[in-house]
């Protein structure tokens, strides 16, 4: 696991220096701090650089930037190949010579095989570079979930491209402008969609996408991001539900199997939560020695599930650390901002920044549940999306009175949980699924953003609905049934712009790797060949996911309502931080007012002052406001 950076410039005019290549470097050196290394081609145009963090052969035969033969191919690599030494087998044969045993090496002659195609036989997690001297070729690629990050920013006559845009984002070539348009849906979903980043112009490589530039010929041939992969739900295998758990089972236990390969220290998280329990069930079946295991808990009691990370940490034996947070937000929420560096305001960021802290301590690696919700259709709006295609069947009449009805109502009683989500179903069914998608996971929807934008913002962004980014992947996935394409949507939005993010940036912030057996690609697969009816039957979210870890998995830590990694973020606001929040957010100098009303945060705080319910759209503005002043008046 590493950090990648690199500039190409598309003339022979322009030069990159090693000082350049050093100073993106040290940018990134949290994600790395095992040793740097860089690369100038001779011409001077072309420069490559690395932070390692040694997983696989710690020898310096892992040093990167790292060449073919005779030195005409260079690879900057971040992630894990999972099968590299079958890879390594097959290629030997075709005649292949190595100079190391590791992974990085195999993509190498992958290329010289393939090409672009070299793609398809990666099983892992990656983003990583290569320049080919002979073809004049840059081939930029990440992996098929999004697992690893990979950022670019294609000026008049280079690009520039690295892990993290704090690598080139104090650059002088950089500009550092705020995209409108991505804050808009921010405000929304929390996070910014891909291909944008929240800065103008600078963007991130969509997961299972490529990018390549040819620089022969007087003109640099720059290609659109070009998808390699995607899941297809729309071929079932009709299994019988003991088959079906056999045939997970054994999948999930390779994936975790693979997974365990280090040459380092290695753990994993336990949330408390079916999915983190399953990954640490298999490790203890396939490990020698006890497993160590990491748990993070609150001093308020409602929102910690430790007592259950407890119970399978007792029935495998493991070597079980907890560790209770207390944070200290005013301390800490700045340092998030600045590891996340786009615009992002998922709150459980912060326990996954303690964890994985804490985790450090003890391991290099650590393995995680990530995924399960996802594949198997853990989250309660997938209930609903089901049900309402099925109200969508009803005759227009019905259900154009049934939402006024609601909507009458709702407008006396908005803070009804309940008639919320109503209002939600029957404007959705109404609409399409991929604007009740959005409403139900909405921070704030369109109306509200309207209400609380000034007018040279509305006037900016003239129609941008942010419901139309969820359009794209429900217009692909229109052959599937509801929940099938509510988990293809979530696959390619909410997961690789939020969920992965999260515990990708958590973990390297602290040089921890972090693997997620559960987005393994060829289980995603086989998942998705799985009945969407065995993935909810009867109302129970993940039913067939469950069925077969029964023998693995307490009960009570099975059929419990799903918690989430949730923060006492209302009680936060309504107490130690609701003073610091009035003092960043109303602040005279608060760039949150060149978009919205001037009142605007002021009635969100009075408002959460009274009924203490607007703890996470406080937490959506404040880490803004915090990116505001970290970004856009930052200095290299």
């Amino acid at each position: 696991m590493c950090g990648i950076t690199g500039k190409i410039y598309f003339h022979n005019g322009g030069r990159v220096s090693e000082k350049e290549i050093h100073r993106m470097n040290e940018k990134i050196k949290h994600r790395g701090p095992d040793g740097e290394g860089i690369y100038i081609n001779q011409r001077g145009n072309v420069g490559l650089g690395h932070r390692r963090l040694a997983i696989i052969d710690l020898s310096p035969a892992g040093h990167q930037p790292m060449s073919n033969e005779d030195g005409t191919v260079w690879i900057v690599f971040n992630g894990e190949i999972y099968n590299f030494q079958s890879l390594r087998h097959d290629l030997e044969k075709q005649g292949h010579k190595f100079k190391s045993h590791t992974d990085t090496e195999i993509i190498i002659h992958l290329w010289e095989e393939h090409g672009e195609n070299c793609l398809k036989y990666l099983r892992g997690m990656f983003a990583f570079a290569i320049w080919d001297e002979r073809k004049q070729k840059l081939f930029l690629a990440r992996d098929r979930v999004g697992k690893k990050p990979l950022k670019y920013y294609i000026g008049k006559d280079f690009i520039v491209f690295a892990s993290e845009l704090k690598a080139f984002l104090g650059e002088p070539d950089v500009p550092r402008e705020m995209d409108f348009e991505a804050i808009h849906h921010y405000l929304t979903f929390q996070y910014v969609p891909h291909p944008m980043t929240g800065f103008k112009n600078v963007k991130k490589l969509p997961a299972a996408h490529y990018l390549t530039i040819n620089l022969f010929g007087t003109t640099p041939k720059i290609s659109e991001p070009t998808r390699y992969w995607n899941l297809d739900y729309s071929k079932k295998l009709n299994l019988s539900e003991e088959e079906w758990c056999e045939r997970i089972l054994a999948k999930l236990n390779e994936c975790v199997k693979i997974r365990m390969i280090a040459d380092v220290p290695l753990g994993a998280f336990l949330s408390g939560g079916v999915d983190s329990s399953a990954i640490v069930a298999l490790m203890a079946k396939n490990s020698p020695q006890p497993v160590k295991t990491f748990s993070i808990g609150f001093s308020e009691k409602a929102f910690s599930e430790l007592p259950y990370a407890r119970m399978v940490a007792e029935r495998y034996g493991t070597n079980h650390q907890e560790f209770i947070v207390e944070p200290n937000a005013i301390e800490v929420l700045p340092k998030l901002v600045y590891h996340y560096e786009e615009p992002y305001a998922d709150s459980s960021a912060l326990p996954t920044f303690y964890l994985s802290q804490m985790t450090r301590q003890y391991v290099t690696v650590a393995l995680n549940g990530d995924g399960g919700d996802e594949n198997f259709a853990g989250y309660p709006w997938y209930h609903v999306m089901h049900i309402a295609a099925r109200y969508n069947k009803l005759p227009y009449l019905i259900k154009k009175t049934n939402h006024l009805i609601v909507d009458t109502i709702a407008r006396f009683m908005h803070q009804s949980a309940f008639l919320r989500y109503g209002m939600i179903y029957t404007k959705g069914s109404l609409s399409s699924p991929a604007y009740m998608h959005t409403e139900l996971l909405a921070y704030l929807n369109e109306q509200e953003k309207e209400t609380m934008y000034n007018n040279e913002y509305l006037s900016l962004l003239e129609s941008h609905p942010t419901w139309k980014f969820l359009e794209q992947y429900y217009m692909q996935a229109r052959r599937y049934d509801p929940i099938d394409a509510a988990l293809f949507t979530d696959i390619n939005t909410y997961l690789a712009n939020d969920l992965l993010p999260k515990v990708d940036v958590a973990s390297m912030s602290v040089s921890l790797e972090a693997r997620s057996p559960l987005l393994d690609h060829e289980f995603m697969e086989l998942v998705a060949q799985i009945p969407s009816s065995l993935k909810i039957r009867h109302g129970e979210k993940k039913y067939i996911f469950k069925k077969l870890l029964e023998p693995l998995v307490p009960r009570e830590v099975m059929y419990r309502k799903k918690r989430g990694f949730n923060i006492p973020i209302n009680l936060w606001f309504h107490t130690s931080l609701y003073e610091y929040a009035k003092e960043i957010l109303l602040n005279n100098n608060a760039l949150n007012q060149l978009i919205l009303k001037e009142n605007a945060v002021e009635s969100l705080l009075s408002r959460h002052h009274q009924v203490a319910k607007e703890g996470r759209r406080i937490w959506l503005l404040l880490t803004l406001e915090l990116w505001f002043q970290n970004f856009l008046k930052y200095k290299a």
